[in-house]
């Protein structure tokens, strides 16, 4: 097996390349969890796997709480599944936690200002209530609860880890908070060696090929349980070792025949790259600072046959996406149709015409 190989694979196992699944949160569920701050982007992310759904189908399955935005894993926005949200939750929000605690301590958070400010959220949104950040941080400036420099972010992210709220259904263009037990009923709990198996097994088998770092990275988790979490399940994949790096894969994988060119246009924060501690398989190190910046930010890809071949940027109007690519190198013309091609399943997905630079 080739990084090449590689590379075709995790098209495969993440249902970038074809899917037999059949709704967003069966997408969702697979992937266990999809990174999700750049909340359009992230609904692009399921569309890419899910070719026949647009924009406004994924957000009904958001609004309706069969698809949960909320922090874990990892102290980003996740889109996860209602039926996997409190194993989820549970499991990695004390790591999430402890990740900020010295923010939490430079803006003098303490534990007993996110009890009161807790209790405020819930008594507000209880009812059934869904209201945006900014309709919550008025009660609690009422309170005499400061939400100046970056409180009010981390009094949500705490009440979300905490498991009292998750994303309500959008008002127009802003985003809103709901309680998550409302949304989403209390479910049977795991045991923590059930949940680790259970979060090991999903990656392996929706991110393969991938090793025990990549699982780290993606997971989040303390070095000790990632490799508790490893030893459970890989009695259910095939190890296979390529230099230093052992990867696990699915028993019924085989190594892809070359076949006619494959395009995608991924979105930000996809999956395909960042769920990998070592993205090389399809990320030549001298294109890193076109596609990752500085500071983490991860942006639009041209994928071809597996491999980053460039960026895209998108401008939507109002009957039309503008969408501007950026290729490392010279594309035939058969190529460039592809791109064309990928650009109008984006313009589906939105339903809009598309224009191409």
């Amino acid at each position: 097996m080739t990084l090449s190989d590689i590379a075709t694979l995790r098209l495969q196992s993440q249902q970038i390349a074809g899917t037999k699944l059949k709704s967003p949160k069966e997408i969702v569920a697979w992937m266990g969890a999809m990174q999700a701050q750049d909340y359009h982007m992230s609904k692009w992310a399921i569309g890419t796997r899910l070719p026949n759904f647009t924009d406004i189908e994924i957000e009904k399955a958001i609004d309706k709480g069969e698809i949960i935005r909320t922090h874990l894993l990892r102290p980003t926005w996740h889109l996860v599944s209602a039926e996997d949200i409190y194993w989820m939750l549970e499991l990695t929000a004390p790591h999430v936690k402890s990740s900020v605690n010295s923010f939490n301590k430079m803006l003098e958070l303490t534990d007993s200002i996110f009890s009161k400010s807790n209790r405020i959220i819930e008594k507000a949104l209880s009812g059934g209530n869904h209201l945006t950040r900014e309709e919550i941080m008025v009660l609690l400036e009422k309170a005499k609860i400061s939400t100046h420099s970056f409180r009010s972010t981390h009094l949500m992210f705490h009440a979300e880890l905490n498991g009292i709220v998750c994303n309500g259904a959008r008002k127009g263009k802003n985003h809103t908070y709901a309680l998550l037990a409302k949304r989403v009923p209390k479910q049977k709990k795991l045991s923590r060696d059930e949940a680790l198996a259970k979060l090991a097994k999903r990656y392996f088998t929706s991110h393969c090929p991938a090793t025990l770092n990549d699982f780290r990275w993606w997971s989040g988790l303390p070095a000790k349980d990632a490799r508790n979490a490893l030893e459970m399940v890989k009695k259910d994949f095939i190890s296979e070792k390529i230099g230093e790096e052992t990867y696990l894969l699915t028993n019924n994988f085989s190594i892809p025949k070359k076949e006619n060119a494959s395009v995608y246009l991924l979105p930000a924060f996809d999956e395909f790259l960042i769920s990998y501690k070592d993205r090389s398989a399809s990320f030549p190190f001298g294109n890193h600072k076109k596609v990752l910046t500085n500071n983490g930010i991860f942006r639009p890809v041209v994928v071809i046959n597996g491999h980053v071949t460039g960026t895209w940027k998108r401008m939507v109007k109002k009957d039309t996406v503008l969408i501007e690519t950026d290729l490392f190198q010279p594309h035939t013309k058969p190529t460039k149709a592809l791109i064309k091609n990928a650009a109008n399943k984006f313009g589906k997905f939105l339903d809009k015409k598309i224009a191409l630079t």
